[in-house]
């Protein structure tokens, strides 16, 4: 929809680190499907990921996109550093990125019997196989595309690198980072905006219209779900959005919302309250600050994620809340594509079981969650960065309590 927002240094940069990673694991060539993968290695930001994508990253020379061949324009203009082949729709894409990897194993053959002259019966025998890394629990690697490709490719060993470039996007550069930023601003101004509307007899619809205004205005782009504005009573429903009816007096009102900016995300979560708040959700809610104050003085580059987790609940033990336990206390965001914010169908969370190292450059949506107690409820998220001054939060909506 935009223009690449990334420098040609900075895609070679990561294309070597991918490449460097594919060279560990012996492979010949990746194939990625997944969004946010895609754009991460090439910039392509628009809306066609509905239909199948394939990003051939072969060990030497130049990547090949494969998908609609309708997209040719906005490829052509967004993507700087990878071939393009468009099929029509009377295909698949898995038609033509088969023809597309025999003729480069072809190439690969032609190649190596100018360089080899003599070779042994078991070389000839295994000679002809390449070793391919494929997303197998990607988004965009339905069953009948894998299969498609599976039965059509005989000489492939088939290796499954479904985390490979996951793991490398955990990392923030220094120009990620300023999207972050932005991202981050822009959540501000829709939280902003629709706290603002929140009132006794406001409108669900109206509150959300003002949202979605204020993220647009402020230079926010469609964020990949939410937001997610909605009464107390309906909290359960985790990722529903809002309703047909109005907020009243009494009653808590959650917000869950990201701005983003070039594909690059930044949530935030708070609780309002419509006219007064009882006296156990407000001291809930220095205890949910206090936690949350306890993770980010646990973020530091080389902790386990389960440490960080730990921290959260030691704050919720000592609170008197030791039986009271949360999958997880925040998790990893930046690129993401609808229909999640959290950088694909995965969830990179900092669980009590985790041992993903924290790295300076992560980024997280940090989540300090007490509902459901008993003796009281509170809720508050923000965006937060591992930089190297330490963990900071990027987004500054004031953390609450607040009430409208």
């Amino acid at each position: 929809m935009f223009d690449n927002p990334f420098s040609d240094a900075e895609l070679s940069g990561r294309l070597s680190a991918v490449r460097g990673a594919m060279a560990a694991r012996r492979l010949d060539m990746a194939l990625l499907s997944t969004p946010e993968n895609i754009f991460y290695l090439t910039g392509l930001d628009h809306w066609g990921y509905f239909a199948p994508h394939l990003l051939i990253v072969p060990m030497e020379g130049e990547m090949i996109l494969v998908t609609r061949q309708m997209e040719r324009v906005s490829i052509e203009k967004q993507v700087r550093n990878a071939l393009f082949q468009g099929h029509g729709d009377h295909e698949t894409a898995a038609d033509l990125a088969v023809r597309v990897l025999k003729d480069s194993f072809a190439a690969k053959e032609r190649s190596r019997a100018v360089l080899e002259t003599v070779v042994s019966q078991i070389e000839k025998q295994t000679a002809g196989t390449v070793r391919i890394g494929v997303e197998t629990w990607s988004s965009g690697h339905s069953y009948g595309f894998g299969k498609a490709l599976r039965d059509s490719l005989d000489t492939v060993e088939w290796v499954d690198i479904t985390e490979l470039v996951d793991h490398l996007r955990l990392v923030k550069s220094p120009a990620e980072q300023a999207l972050m930023r932005k991202a981050a601003a822009v959540s501000d101004a829709a939280a902003e905006a629709a706290i603002a509307m929140i009132a006794d007899g406001a409108a669900e619809r109206d509150v959300v219209a003002e949202c979605h205004a204020a993220m647009i205005r402020a230079g926010g782009e469609a964020p990949g779900f939410g937001p997610f504005i909605r009464p107390g009573g309906r909290l359960g429903e985790e990722h529903a959005t809002w309703g047909n009816g109005a907020y009243r007096d009494g009653e808590p009102v959650f917000i869950e919302l990201s701005g983003c900016v070039s594909r690059y995300h930044a949530p935030l979560g708070r609780l309002v309250h419509v006219g007064s708040i009882r006296d156990e959700d407000a001291r809930m809610a220095e205890t949910v600050l206090k936690a949350f104050d306890a993770v980010l003085r646990a973020l530091k580059p080389g902790v386990r994620a389960r440490d960080v987790y730990a921290a959260w609940q030691a704050v919720a033990d000592d609170a008197g809340l030791a039986e009271y336990r949360r999958h997880h206390c925040g998790y990893c965001v930046g690129i993401g594509f609808p229909p999640s914010w959290t950088g694909g169908n995965r969830v990179t969370g900092l669980r009590h079981d985790s041992d993903l190292e924290i790295r300076e450059g992560m980024s997280f949506h940090i989540l300090s969650w007490l509902m459901g107690t008993g003796k009281g409820d509170f809720f508050l998220s923000n965006a937060v960065l591992l930089s190297a001054d330490g963990a900071e939060v990027l987004t500054r909506t004031p953390n609450g309590p607040t009430i409208r």
